[in-house]
């Protein structure tokens, strides 16, 4: 793969050009209906119009309620952007990297551990145990991706693949994909194993399992922001690092906006 003419694809298709992105000056931004994933995914700033773009776009969500968040990627300019944000209430999480892969390279063979099977997601009580193994996986509550889940079954129920893989009546691991017609990619997310079924090839077939549905869908690509743990996981499968992504957070009921 080469990684230029990729990660060239990936910038124009996904961020600048990203589905159901509107370009507002030097950013696209992603706004999304009541509970959704609401966010900016591309700029292009420099140092003397950086302040000014963040402090726009925390004026808007601010106005709307919401709480946002900036992707930053590791070839972002200015090159202190994520100091800017800092300083501008936003609140970074861990640093994750950018992992594409061609579907038609990835196996496509799912094979999993006996007593375990797949479940697609359709309704709300699918969305719960898909919430409980990520509180589990992670570590971390759920009550903002339930919402976001239940309005993606809601609103675009065919771009959305959520699959949870069950254990008799437990759910033990748990993904997603978002196919995004139009660009040739497809996202993958989520990838929890709960800590006692780790090691036994759950996230490898679930891996799996959704790149043979993106190849059946015309996706050329899967590309994944991928964890420390997943990452070893993922370049053993054969994806490799485009470039890295951080989450700038902006808390609407953190603070009133900057004047800017």
């Amino acid at each position: 793969m080469d990684h230029d003419e990729v990660l060239g694809r990936f910038d124009h298709r996904m961020r600048r050009h990203a589905p159901g992105g509107e370009r507002i000056g030097d950013v696209v931004r992603q706004v999304g209906a009541e509970g959704d994933w609401n966010g900016i995914v591309w700029s292009g700033l420099d140092p003397a119009t950086a302040d000014t773009a963040i402090a726009r776009q925390v004026r808007y969500f601010t106005a709307l309620g919401r709480d946002f968040e900036w992707k930053l990627y590791g070839y972002d300019q200015p090159h202190d952007l994520g100091t800017r944000l800092r300083a501008a209430g936003f609140t970074p999480g861990p640093e994750e990297t950018v992992m594409v892969a061609e579907t038609r390279d990835l196996p496509t063979a799912v094979q999993l551990p006996d007593g375990i099977r797949l479940e697609t997601v359709t309704d709300a009580a699918g969305v719960e145990l898909l919430v409980d193994v990520h509180e589990q996986a992670f570590g971390a509550g759920g009550a903002r991706l339930r919402e976001q889940l239940i309005a993606q079954l809601a609103q675009t129920p065919d771009t959305v693949l959520m699959t949870v893989a069950m254990a008799g009546d437990r759910p033990v691991c748990g993904a997603r994909m978002e196919l995004h017609p139009g660009t040739g990619f497809a996202g993958l997310w989520g990838g929890g194993t709960v800590a006692d079924w780790r090691g036994r090839g759950i996230y490898r077939a679930l891996i799996a399992h959704r790149a043979r549905v993106a190849a059946a869908n015309g996706c050329r690509f899967l590309q994944v922001d991928a964890s420390d743990q997943s990452r070893p996981i993922l370049q053993r499968l054969g994806f490799a690092a485009l470039s890295t992504t951080t989450p700038y957070v902006y808390e609407t009921s953190a603070g009133r906006p900057p004047e800017v």
